[in-house]
């Protein structure tokens, strides 16, 4: 091997050097931005964890809320069955709501539900906003299920 081909090698093994350099440079720059976010969740992992703990904290006891009936007072001495499970509908007041009151009144009619029983049934199956409105209705103002 002359000397000259000797020079190339070790010029091209330099060159393998730096690029190695560059590349490793890289990586430890790579690797130092995943620590720092590793870092970061961690933090905020920890933030929502001291969240959590603090929502099973018992608060000061708030004001006791006061709940009016809507229903008249006939509707109030009806008894549900003990054997009857209840409806199997739910409304948000997202639903359809001309497909959920079928769906209400069928299962009712096949457990022959008086018409003061519904009214009561009927609150049971309500959520989300449909409950909010219900519940904002005057007191004593179901009188039956129309």
């Amino acid at each position: 091997m002359t000397m000259q081909q000797l020079m190339g090698m070790m010029q091209g093994l330099q060159e393998a050097m730096a690029a190695s350099r560059v590349e490793q440079e890289r990586i430890q720059a790579d690797l130092a931005a995943s620590q720092a976010r590793n870092d970061e969740l961690h933090r905020a992992n920890e933030e929502l964890r001291r969240g959590w703990r603090d929502v099973d904290k018992p608060e000061a006891a708030s004001p006791t809320r006061e709940f009016t009936t809507l229903f008249s007072q006939a509707i109030l001495e009806a008894t549900i069955p003990n054997t009857f499970t209840g409806p199997k509908v739910t409304f948000t007041g997202m639903e359809d709501p001309e497909a959920y009151l079928t769906a209400f009144h069928t299962q009712m009619m096949l457990v022959g539900c008086s018409d003061a029983v519904r009214c009561k049934l009927f609150m049971s199956t309500l959520t989300g906003m449909a409950m909010d409105w219900f519940i904002s209705l005057p007191e004593g103002h179901i009188t039956s299920f129309a």
